[in-house]
């Protein structure tokens, strides 16, 4: 089955072609970044308008790579949400119109749930049950995968994202954005000196709270700056990255041992972070627990994800309500 997919939920205009779930004939991103960068964030009206004026090219790119035609298409699918309301509408309204011109069925996905699948291209050995660790710069969620279609939503930030606070942390630091990757590689070259809280919130939540750490890192600047401080960048990064990977770690295996689960998978952007991967394997190691994460190019948002997702929710006969926001993982 040949799956047309488009993503737009955010600074990404994506449009790709995956067969059979795992297959990405063509993934297609026309990346937002360099306009953006200029006011240290996504802008979404502009964003808006970027997806209006690239979706179409980006769709006929998609065709060209994967060297198919319009009718080979079987299925046609789009990201419903979460996101950015003005961008999803452009990437969905192109969606419905090329199923309905082609007479094709049309399925509404789940962003979230396109971040999980993204694993199943880079793996293909990989099938649940996992758990499930998705991190952002919109999300950060906690989850119990039983199958391809059903997950359980058990934990989620109750303020900023993850993702978030790392560009929010760049931005304070000056040192530009997107946050993440620079963060990342500042980081090797810093010692954690400064020791900035592990938010656990309550003894037995798999809730995160990331609003705190960047406040302490925020006051912790500022302060230094006031006494005509200088504190290294490289230290500031490794300080603030380890008490996010430390949460993160910590809480994904609790939940692994809690479920009897022998594989964590993470996914989304932060995905991208070595630091991150690397505390996840070495747990992974101790525990005798296989870590799994998506290609580079996978992490962000990209239409192959969604095409992956769109693939097993019409192969278990979902409807696109029910694919949308399934009761049980909660997002709506």
């Amino acid at each position: 089955m040949n799956v047309l997919a488009f993503e737009s939920s955010c600074d990404e205009t994506s449009v790709a072609i995956v067969r059979d779930g795992r297959e990405v004939l063509s993934n297609v991103i026309a990346s937002q970044i360099s306009t953006h960068v200029k006011f240290g964030g996504v802008v979404p009206e502009i964003a808006s308008r970027m997806h209006v004026e690239q979706i179409n090219a980006v769709m006929r790119q998609a065709f060209n790579d994967a060297d198919l035609k319009p009718q080979d298409i079987d299925l046609v699918v789009g990201t419903m949400g979460p996101g950015l309301v003005g961008a999803l509408l452009i990437g969905l309204s192109a969606a419905k119109a090329t199923a309905l011109a082609l007479n094709k069925p049309f399925l509404g996905v789940n962003h979230i749930y396109g971040h999980v699948a993204a694993n199943y291209i880079s793996h293909a050995e990989l099938k649940p049950p996992f758990t499930g660790l998705i991190v952002s710069g919109g999300h950060t969620y906690l989850i119990d995968v039983d199958d391809f279609v059903h997950f359980e939503l058990v934990g989620q930030t109750r303020d900023d994202a993850a993702g978030e606070v790392f560009d929010k942390v760049a931005r304070k630091m000056g040192i530009g954005y997107p946050g993440g990757p620079i963060i990342d590689k500042l980081a090797y070259e810093g010692e954690d000196n400064l020791h900035f809280p592990r938010v656990m919130l309550e003894e037995d939540s798999y809730d995160f709270s990331f609003s705190g750490l960047k406040t302490a890192v925020i006051n912790t600047l500022h302060s230094a700056e006031q006494r005509g401080d200088t504190l290294k960048h490289e230290d500031v990064a490794r300080s603030f990255q380890d008490a996010v990977t430390d949460v993160l770690v910590e809480k994904a295996f609790r939940l692994a041992r809690e479920r009897g689960r022998d594989t964590i998978v993470l996914s989304g952007g932060v995905a991208a972070n070595s630091h991150l991967r690397r505390a996840l394997e070495e747990r992974g190691d101790e525990a005798s627990i296989r870590i799994f994460y998506p290609d580079l190019k996978l992490c962000t948002d990209n239409a192959a994800m969604i095409a992956s997702a769109g693939y097993y929710l019409y192969q278990s006969g979902q409807s696109t309500a029910k694919a949308y926001a399934t009761p049980n993982l909660g997002l709506k």
